[in-house]
């Protein structure tokens, strides 16, 4: 089963992890981030830790364009 996330959830995590990168990433920003996962996977009946995993993945490792 293919983990759907939206592109709220994608832009919170890539400027999450730009925070990241920066060294100035809060606990405020990090806090957001979670509960965004969290009512997600709770919305769409994925786990949490999937849901967190694939995110990572997208938005730190992005696949190339074909």
């Amino acid at each position: 089963m293919a983990i759907e996330l939206t592109d709220e959830l994608i832009a919170l995590e890539r400027a999450a992890w730009a925070e990241q990168q920066e060294g100035r990433l809060t606990v405020d920003t990090a806090a957001r981030v979670q509960a965004a996962i969290t009512a997600h996977a709770a919305a769409t009946g994925q786990g949490r830790y999937d849901v967190e995993r694939e995110l990572k993945r997208r938005v730190r490792h992005p696949e190339p364009d074909a």
